[in-house]
C-alpha cells in the first residue's frame, strides 16, 4: 500500500531508521520532532503512509529518525550532519524538506550548511533560538524523563499542543497514555530535548537561499507563535502563515495543513 517501506542505514556514526512511501517524481523529506527520542520510525511505514497519503501521488516521501544511539551533548547541527550523510547514501538531493518542531531546527542547519540538498523548505512549529517558554517546557520534560515518568511527558505534551476542542476529545482516553509505547530508556529523549536548549541558528538564517515557508500557531504553548514570526523575518523572501486558534499540534488539527505544504513544495 502506497509503496510503503521500512528501512535503516548504517552511517559511520551509527544506525538510522527511516521509512519511505509514495510514488511521486519529487522527493519530500520529513523530520519529526523530539518525540522521536521516545520511539524511532522503525516499523511505522504503513501508519505514516496512511496518515500522509495525500502526499503519495506527487511525492516520494522519506521520514528520517535520529540515529538509534545518540551521543550525550549532541546538537541539532550534529543531527543535521547525520541526516546529510543519510541523504548522501541514498543519493537524495534537490528535495523538499519539512521539519516539525525539533525537526525544524535540524532542517534549518541542513539548509544552511548544505544548501545544494534543499530546493524547498517548510519549517513548522519550530524556532531559531530558545525562548523562555521552550526552556520551561523542555526543563519540565527532562525532569519527567529523569523520573521515568512517560505518562507525564505524554500528558503534558498533549495539554500544551492541542486546542481545547481537540483536548475534550482526547481526555477520556488519557488513562491509556503511558501504557503504550514506553521506551526502555529515556537517554535518546533527554539528549534530543537538551539539544533544543542549545539550538541557535538565528544569526545564520539569512544564509538560507531556497524558498521557505514558516508555519506556526498563534496559540503555541511550546515554542510560541512569536518564534515563528521572528524566524520568518530572518530568512530572505520567506513566507509566513500563522494559524489562529491552533498551537503546536496544528499539523494534526489544521485540515488544510498537508494541502498547504504540498502546494508550496510542488
Amino acid at each position: 500500500m502506497f509503496r510503503a517501506k521500512n528501512a535503516s542505514l548504517a552511517l559511520p556514526t551509527g544506525t538510522v531508521d527511516y521509512l519511505r512511501f509514495g510514488s511521486g517524481a519529487k522527493t519530500l523529506v520529513m523530520i519529526p520532532g523530539v518525540g522521536d527520542g521516545l520511539k524511532t520510525v522503525k516499523g511505522m511505514a504503513l501508519p505514516f503512509a496512511w496518515l500522509y497519503r495525500s502526499l503519495s501521488k506527487d511525492f516520494t516521501v522519506y521520514v528520517f529518525s535520529r540515529r538509534r544511539v545518540l551521543t550525550p551533548g549532541m546538537t541539532t547541527r550534529d543531527m543535521a550532519e547525520d541526516l546529510n550523510s543519510a541523504l548522501q547514501m541514498l543519493g537524495l538531493s534537490r528535495l523538499a524538506l519539512v521539519g516539525v518542531s525539533q525537526g525544524g531546527m535540524i532542517a534549518q542547519w541542513l539548509a544552511i550548511d548544505h544548501p545544494d540538498k534543499v530546493e524547498k523548505l517548510v519549517l513548522t512549529v519550530t524556532l531559531s533560538r530558545p525562548n523562555a517558554t521552550v526552556r520551561d517546557v523542555i526543563a519540565r520534560w527532562i525532569e519527567m524523563a529523569n523520573r521515568g515518568d512517560y505518562r507525564g511527558i505524554m500528558l503534558d505534551t498533549a495539554e500544551r499542543s492541542y486546542s481545547e476542542e481537540r483536548l475534550q476529545q482526547l481526555r477520556p482516553a488519557y488513562r491509556l497514555l503511558g501504557s503504550i509505547g514506553r521506551p526502555k530508556s529515556f537517554d535518546r529523549f533527554r539528549i534530543q530535548a537538551a539539544s533544543c536548549l542549545t539550538h541557535d541558528a538565528y544569526d545564520l538564517l539569512n544564509r538560507i537561499p531556497c524558498p521557505t515557508l514558516v508555519i506556526g500557531g498563534r496559540e503555541d504553548r511550546i515554542v510560541t507563535g512569536e518564534a515563528s514570526a521572528e524566524m520568518a523575518g530572518r530568512i530572505p523572501g520567506c513566507q509566513l502563515f500563522l494559524y489562529d486558534g491552533l498551537g503546536h499540534g496544528l499539523y494534526e488539527e489544521a485540515p488544510d495543513f498537508l494541502e498547504r505544504v504540498s502546494e508550496f513544495c510542488k
